[in-house]
């Protein structure tokens, strides 16, 4: 599948470009320059012609920070796996030396070049086109991202650019992909995980607390299987969360875990068990995500038997409402035991994905109640007529019964853990629905 990226200065619109073509508001954008600093990646489908879509960092050729060094690098490796690039300058600012630098450093790549001069929402921006003529590109495609004018045109040239065999492959059933969320506090290791798991260096890592501002979706294949890795920003406690920036990253790391299959919160294993480590994972649980609880750094603390073996029983007491939930120890760094990451997923994902038969559950259901019957609602006993699994991802069970509104949470955990335990699944959440039965309803 051709990869096209999105390439240009900060604050010309990049990020509202590829929200535009993605149709959804995947990227930050924000009106302060360099907000996007890593790759974010979209599957794009046109006229029946499949592509990725990327979108990179601003490129600023004269500054040395180590961010923007990084952002660099970052806009390098994309225009490298690129097969066309957007180049994507800014009408309302005018031709700007950034552009001229960039310019010739996109043509000295030899790719396809789609020179967009974005924001020219009205008429006045129009006499502002003709001077990015001196950049030496053929054609200039005149767009408002904001509003979507001249968009489709763009699109449309960018489609005809895009080979008739890859067409057809994307007509192909895709194969379901895995899609993993990296959660957890700032300067844990999330995107050094991501990149150690990837074997490459997708994201930007820093000791700087809040590198990761957006959720950077990475697909790749493993073992003939698709997965997802979304790096999120580090989620902090609301009090400490005082750009609006932050926020809005900190709201895009929680939607990641709504759109995710499989959450990790990573741990630190030097600074040890936090409240805000738990109020994470109680998102994750509100959201019936699988979970994978991963301590890192552990190489700093596994010299020491007595302090290792008393944090994992920290990490086992602290997430008891986490039983399901595996626990795995490694180094993101050294990359000891990140080797354990992805089998895990697999094991976890199945039980997230399993489906089992009405017979079978309807059995459970009997020697559960067999086994300790329920109480009573008021003076009347409680009685299951029978249950079904609706749903999977979680694997949800629908209980219809007389008094559905009376169930205590405690007997509710009880045929929790009597499913659990006779369908096996140990290393999922399960979501029980209690229903009334209908008159006349056998």
């Amino acid at each position: 599948m051709k990869v096209v990226a999105i390439v240009g200065r900060p604050n010309v619109g990049k990020s509202t470009l590829f929200n535009r073509i993605g149709r959804r508001n995947r990227a930050l954008v924000d009106d302060l320059p360099g907000v996007t600093r890593d790759r974010n990646y979209a599957r794009i489908n046109w006229e029946g012609r499949p592509f990725v879509l990327v979108d990179t960092g601003g490129f600023i050729s004269t500054d040395s920070s180590f961010i923007e060094e990084k952002t660099r690098e970052q806009i390098l490796l994309a225009l490298d796996e690129a097969d066309l690039l957007l180049f994507v300058t800014d009408a309302k600012v005018g031709l700007h030396p950034e552009d001229m630098v960039l310019a010739d450093l996109l043509r000295r790549s030899s790719k396809p070049v789609f020179h967009v001069v974005n924001k020219v929402d009205g008429p006045e921006q129009f006499g502002n086109i003709s001077e990015f003529y001196e950049l030496g590109f053929d054609r200039i495609y005149s767009v408002s991202s904001a509003h979507g004018l001249g968009v489709s045109e763009l699109l449309s040239d960018v489609a005809a650019d895009i080979p008739a065999a890859d067409a057809e492959s994307g007509q192909e059933p895709e194969v379901d992909e895995i899609r993993i969320a990296i959660v957890g506090r700032p300067n844990v290791g999330k995107s050094t995980l991501v990149n150690r798991i990837l074997g490459s260096h997708r994201v930007i890592v820093s000791p700087v607390p809040g590198t990761t501002r957006d959720s950077v979706d990475s697909a790749f294949q493993r073992q003939g299987r698709r997965y997802v890795l979304i790096d999120t920003a580090g989620i902090r406690r609301k009090g400490r969360t005082k750009e609006k920036l932050e926020r809005i990253s900190i709201i895009r790391a929680l939607q990641s875990v709504e759109r995710s299959h499989v959450a990790i919160i990573v741990l630190d294993a030097v600074e040890g068990i936090t409240d805000q480590d738990l109020h994470i994972a109680g998102y994750i649980q509100e959201r019936s995500r699988a979970c994978i609880i991963g301590v890192n750094k552990w190489d700093a603390v596994e010299s020491d038997a007595r302090l290792a073996r008393r944090l994992l029983d920290e990490v086992r007491g602290r997430f008891r409402f986490f039983p399901f939930a595996p626990v795995l120890t490694f180094s993101a760094a050294t990359g000891k035991r990140v080797s354990r990451i992805l089998p895990t997923v697999l094991e976890v994902f199945a039980q997230y994905n399993q489906r089992i038969t009405t017979g079978v559950v309807n059995r459970a259901l009997e020697h559960a109640v067999a086994k300790h019957e329920p109480p009573y609602a008021g003076t009347r006993r409680l009685k299951f007529y029978y249950a079904t699994q609706a749903s999977t991802r979680p694997p949800t069970f629908v209980l219809f019964c007389n008094y559905p509104d009376s169930i205590h949470f405690s007997y509710e955990r009880y045929l929790v853990n009597s499913f659990r335990e006779e369908f096996g699944l140990t290393r999922t959440p399960i979501r029980l629905v209690f229903r009334g039965r209908q008159r006349g309803e056998k």
